[in-house]
């Protein structure tokens, strides 16, 4: 190769690096980031139809989303709009959308998602799920992470355990389902937070419950054996004391 040949592929090779620092090849990254859409579309179908239990699920759910290139799903659901666009709010966390209908082959979706945007001390405050399986996965930010069992269901209060009390950093995962992990409480500890959410409503036909979210109080009374008495909240109650 002579000096102009190689000036030449080093100007291309400097081109693609500067088009790649700018985020114009997201056309190239679809097809990764669309692959593991249809596979997590494909994990939820086998929950719906029963080829799974929901903590299989689960299981199954963390183990593909710690496959994917966290860059690349920021890419995708293009988080920096996301978070130029977005104020996060006073309180609570605020719920953005992205679209999945670039994704070429992915007709029909069977999970919900969303990207939930926070500011510090902001939280998703502590709630649980009825007939509903969902996981998150941490985009951008920390996060003090904690999740319960829900052992029993009384009138005015539930007995829970708790199951995890950890720092959640980007590419940290955790899931829920009506049997493992059931309550979950996500505080920001950094200056924003955005999570990346997946969930599946309705996988089981014998709970009928609403699968709307279950707000409880996991600061109440301890009991033995670890188990706590969490009394029940409304969402108004419960985000105004840890939203």
């Amino acid at each position: 190769m002579d000096r102009r040949e190689f000036a030449g592929t080093m100007l291309s090779y400097g081109l693609i690096q500067l088009l790649w620092s700018q985020n114009l090849f997201a056309d190239d990254v679809k097809p990764i980031v669309g692959q593991w859409f249809k596979d997590l579309n494909t994990l939820c179908l086998d929950l719906k139809a029963k080829k799974l239990k929901d903590s299989e699920f689960q299981a199954k759910m963390e183990e593909l989303y710690r496959k994917i290139d966290l860059a690349e799903l920021v890419s995708f659901v293009e988080l920096d709009k996301i978070a130029e666009k977005t104020k996060p709010p006073a309180n609570g966390a605020l719920s953005a959308g992205f679209d999945l209908n670039k994704i070429e082959g992915l007709k029909s979706v069977t999970f919900g998602k969303q990207i939930f945007c926070l500011k510090k001390d902001r939280a998703v405050v502590p709630h649980g799920h009825s007939n509903m399986c969902t996981g998150f996965i941490v985009l951008r930010g920390a996060f003090r992470g904690r999740h319960y069992d829900r052992v029993e269901t009384k009138s005015d209060h539930y007995i829970i355990k708790p199951t995890i009390d950890s720092e959640f950093k980007p590419g940290g995962v955790s899931t829920i389902s009506d049997h493992k992990d059931n309550i979950h409480w996500f505080k920001c500890t950094s200056e924003t937070g955005y999570i990346f959410n997946a969930h599946v409503i309705g996988y089981d036909p014998t709970i009928t419950e609403s699968s709307g979210r279950l707000y409880v109080d996991p600061e109440g009374e301890k009991l033995a054996g670890g188990l706590i008495k969490a009394p029940k909240m409304s969402s108004g109650d419960c985000h105004k004391k840890y939203g």
